[in-house]
């Protein structure tokens, strides 16, 4: 099985660009959203739907998975809204229903709301990733039982949810058990809910920290949607160490008055804001 686009260049980042125009407006609409993580997220999630991810497409856009993928950090739950609509599963209009009642798009993941797309709820930090190593585990014990290709577990944490002290007892796991299967991808735009996550808990030096903890570690710049699949399509998978990539990332990238700024992490940009927003995406 493989991804059934494998798109890549100047496709792949116009992907990624039109996954950050359909956050702007659909946190625009709702009158709130995390903005500034969702965009920071948007190559990551370009990356992995539009070429890693093993998977395939049936009616009524029903999913066979064989890879998986685990939104750890829940609250940037609207770049993977916007992802589904940029794949055409989900109907723009309905991006518009974000947050309000009986939408089938709430405020974190919930498989229940979009059976088949959405693999566990995740909301509370520090819960995603000690779920995907479990995932990881039951696709390498299926695998030897029934002499199948292994499906890989893709989980996507941020770096303030690195605080989480589940994390690091799920890191212990992943190499106890060898799971080689399982890759950490980190967002690493060092901001989170307050400030730059250097002043409220600094994670340096992360890549030695998981190095410690049994990973291989990977570098890679986040907001370049070629280099992330490269880099995973490079990883060895039979070595017996999960992975895991650091990916350094912009929080709220794309758009010049959001970048960087910690007030963006849970901010709904203004018509005016929008407009602005959308002309800057369109252009880059």
């Amino acid at each position: 099985m493989e991804n059934p686009f494998k798109q890549s260049g100047e496709v792949l980042h116009r992907r990624a660009q039109e996954i950050r125009k359909k956050i702007c407006v659909m946190n625009a609409a709702a009158r709130s959203g995390h903005t500034g993580g969702d965009m920071s997220e948007a190559d990551i999630l370009a990356a992995l739907y539009f070429h890693v991810l093993r998977y395939e497409i049936g009616q009524q856009n029903t999913v066979r998975w064989h890879d998986e993928f685990v939104l750890s950090k829940g609250h940037g739950v609207g770049g993977l809204y916007s992802c589904f609509a940029e794949l055409g599963w989900l109907h723009d209009e309905e991006l518009l229903t974000y947050l309000k009642d009986d939408s089938r798009l709430p405020g974190h993941p919930v498989r229940q709301k979009l059976p088949g797309w959405i693999t566990v709820n995740t909301g509370g930090l520090g819960h995603g990733l000690p779920i995907a190593a479990g995932l990881a585990m039951a696709k390498q014990r299926h695998a030897a039982q029934t002499g199948g290709s292994t499906g890989r577990i893709f989980v996507l944490t941020g770096d303030g949810e690195l605080e989480e002290g589940s994390n690091w007892e799920a890191a212990m796991a992943a190499a106890h058990f060898e799971l080689s299967n399982l890759v950490v991808i980190v967002d690493r735009n060092r901001l989170q809910l307050a400030d730059f996550t250097h002043n409220i808990m600094d994670l340096d030096p992360l890549d030695e920290k998981f190095r410690a903890f049994g990973f291989e570690v990977h570098d890679v710049n986040g907001n370049q949607a070629d280099a992330i699949w490269k880099l995973i399509e490079s990883l060895d998978y039979e070595n017996r160490k999960p992975k895991v990539v650091i990916a350094h990332t912009i929080k709220g990238r794309g758009v010049s008055f959001m970048e960087n700024v910690p007030a963006w992490h849970h901010k709904f940009p203004d018509e005016n804001q929008l407009q602005q927003a959308l002309k800057e995406l369109d252009h880059a």
